[in-house]
């Protein structure tokens, strides 16, 4: 699982813990310059070697789902699509479809940049939105492994070199794109979701871009439906495939 800007690993303690009540091995990374890894830089080769990592590691023992959340839904994007293709079965991607370019990438990073000048950075602002957002379970996972206001411009400045188009047409597995109603991301959900053949698109209703701790139990059942595809597959696949 492959968090969002600013935050941490810690933004999928949920669907860890649905996990492994399950008896189902699950590992949330931080990127580089978020959560345990603040004090190193972010850059995009780092975040992909993270990915990379996790799922190789992963692919030792079974069957491979990858999600990832918002930034981390398009770095998982563009890894999953890569030419050549990685060991991922399975792939949900949350609260990330959007092209950033252009002027909606620059009106994004100017605002955060006017949050940045605020009082405490703007997490005032931001704490008093999540409390009246997030219910209780989830509430404290947001931001218990800090936030990476630090690291924030530079990753929104690397994302716009990702050729996100010419990765999802290269995407061939399961894949379920998962938004909140009120996602500011769902600009270009169904030009996403026509790009990747035989996908799913899953709009939650009264939801915000934090789909995956705003509405957790609803996040936990598509983790389970993306765990029940992948456990079909393997069993139709012919012996010793």
């Amino acid at each position: 699982m492959v968090h969002g800007i600013r935050t941490s690993a810690s933004m999928w303690r949920a669907q860890v813990e649905h996990l492994y009540g399950r008896g189902i091995a699950a590992v949330a990374v931080d990127l580089p310059g978020h959560g345990t890894r603040m004090a190193e830089d972010f850059t995009l080769d780092g975040a992909f070697a993270t990915i990379d990592a996790a799922v190789q590691d992963a692919a030792r023992y079974g069957p491979v789902l990858l999600a990832g959340h918002s930034m981390g839904g398009l770095l998982s994007i563009a890894y999953v699509g890569a030419e050549k293709r990685p060991p991922v079965d399975a792939f949900i991607a949350a609260s990330c479809t959007a092209i950033p370019r252009g002027v909606a990438l620059q009106t994004y990073r100017t605002l955060a940049r006017g949050f940045d000048r605020l009082p405490g950075r703007g997490a005032p602002i931001a704490e008093w939105v999540l409390d009246r957002t997030l219910p209780t379970e989830t509430r404290a996972d947001f931001g218990a492994g800090g936030y990476a206001y630090d690291a924030q411009d530079v990753a929104l400045r690397s994302l716009s070199v990702l050729d996100l188009l010419a990765a999802l047409r290269r995407i061939a597995v399961p894949t379920w794109f998962v938004n909140g109603q009120f996602d500011q991301l769902r600009v270009n959900e169904r030009l996403f979701s026509s790009l990747v053949s035989g996908s799913e698109l899953i709009v939650v209703p009264r939801t915000s871009h934090l789909v995956t701790a705003m509405r957790p139990r609803v996040f936990n059942a598509v983790l389970d439906l993306a765990l029940a595809t992948t456990d079909a597959a393997v069993a139709r696949a012919p012996s010793g495939s």
